[in-house]
């Protein structure tokens, strides 16, 4: 049976051309890039090589750019420099819709005396822009707030929303995970102090991220331990990964028009098609701007890990939320805060495609979704079959 893979904001395959540049770094050129014999030093100059890619993605320079582990330690190193920098200020201010790896760890800090902000969203999934307004104070330490929406893919006008920080002399973080790759992005006049970003979104392997540091931003160390990095990340580097992080950099800007044209037509496919065939469905932000790949549909009356088992038979991978919160059984934090009613939010789908799908694929999928959410709603106790009148402008609140 074929795999018909539309998870890709929790990972994303490997890029063939992405391996191939990585193999040599396992076997033949293992050297210790730190090493001062010309077998490591070599390995050393590939990392810079890398380095310079990677800025390039981003429109900074070089020195710019720090090396982690993933996103959710770059989100951390962020956040925990900007505290331990200005140790006189106990306030964050973050948003009720964030990554867990912002989230829980602003949760952590409360229990050490800080106090955080989290601002709402409307039931589109915008940020309430006067509420943040309100919420940055001289006590503030830092803002931190995602660019994209993991779950429902819809985007923050963060270059504002760090313009005003700025104003104010606050430092601003942002996770960029999951726009990096689909929409352009360049930090060389942009007013974020801090960007996140990992290699497993973006066709590299698992176990590489990166943390843009504009630079006159003050940093404090996470991992204190060696010279690497220049001294802001101590520990070997992860030579394979960080070559093969650089690779898909280069392959991301190539591939950026595909991803706003031809996947964004396959996800926008998918959504219409779904909801003309499908009675009481309703796109979550899909009146927002969102990012090109991702679609978050709730099913109403249906569970959703359900409907992911129903899928799962027919090859189709998608998930109810964000990976690094799939084992919870409560609604998705994101949809309650978007105010997206009990019935509609834990039947709640995100599909999120790559530039590897195809329009065979979307087809399959459109084809098998209505006769499983049929059979599903068939046994709940809850549902009345209506007319089939519901579509993108029906609003079920």
């Amino acid at each position: 049976m074929k795999t018909i893979y539309l998870d890709n904001n929790a990972t994303t395959q490997v890029a063939p051309e992405v391996l191939e540049e990585m193999m040599p770094y396992f076997h033949e050129s293992y050297g210790n890039p730190s090493s001062a014999h010309t077998f490591g030093g070599q390995v050393g100059r590939n990392i810079r090589e890398a380095r310079e890619s990677a800025a390039e993605f981003l429109g900074v320079d070089p020195e710019e750019i720090l090396f982690t582990s993933c996103g959710s330690e770059s989100d951390n190193a962020a956040i925990r420099s900007a505290i331990e920098s200005n140790p006189d200020k106990r306030h964050i201010v973050t948003s009720r819709v964030e990554h867990p790896a912002v989230k829980s760890f602003c949760e952590h800090l409360t229990h050490n005396g800080y106090r955080v902000t989290e601002i709402p969203v409307d039931k589109d999934g915008n940020l309430d822009m006067a509420a943040y307004k309100e919420s940055l104070t001289p006590d503030t330490a830092i803002v931190s707030i995602m660019w994209g929406n993991n779950e429902t893919g819809v985007i923050f006008p963060v270059e504002q929303l760090a313009a005003l920080a700025g104003d104010r002399g606050i430092l601003f973080h942002s996770d960029g995970v999951q726009v990096a790759g689909k929409i352009p992005i360049n930090m060389k006049n942009s007013p974020v102090d801090m960007l996140s970003l990992t290699g497993h979104k973006l066709h590299a392997p698992k176990g590489v991220g990166m943390l843009y540091i504009r630079k006159g931003v003050p940093f404090a160390p996470f991992i204190i331990g060696g010279h690497q990095e220049m001294g802001r990340r101590g520990g070997t580097e992860n030579t394979a990964g960080i070559i093969g992080l650089g690779k898909a950099c280069q392959l991301a800007l190539a591939n950026m028009e595909d991803e706003n044209t031809r996947v964004k037509g396959l996800r926008d496919k998918l959504e219409r098609e779904i909801l003309s065939r499908v009675p009481k469905t309703y796109v979550n932000g899909g009146r927002s701007e969102r990012i090109p790949n991702t679609s978050n549909i709730s099913f109403e009356f249906v569970e959703g890990e359900a409907i992911l088992l129903q899928m799962d038979a027919y090859g189709i991978c998608a998930s109810s939320g964000s990976a690094c919160t799939s084992g919870s059984l409560q609604p998705s934090h994101v949809l309650r805060a978007m105010g997206v009613p009990f019935t509609m939010a834990h039947g709640s789908i995100r599909f999120s495609l790559s530039i590897y799908n195809t329009a065979e694929e979307i087809d399959f999928v459109v084809e098998t979704m209505p006769p499983i959410i049929e059979k599903l709603r068939a046994l709940s106790p809850f549902w009345e079959e209506k007319p089939k009148s519901c579509g993108a402008d029906k609003m079920p609140f």
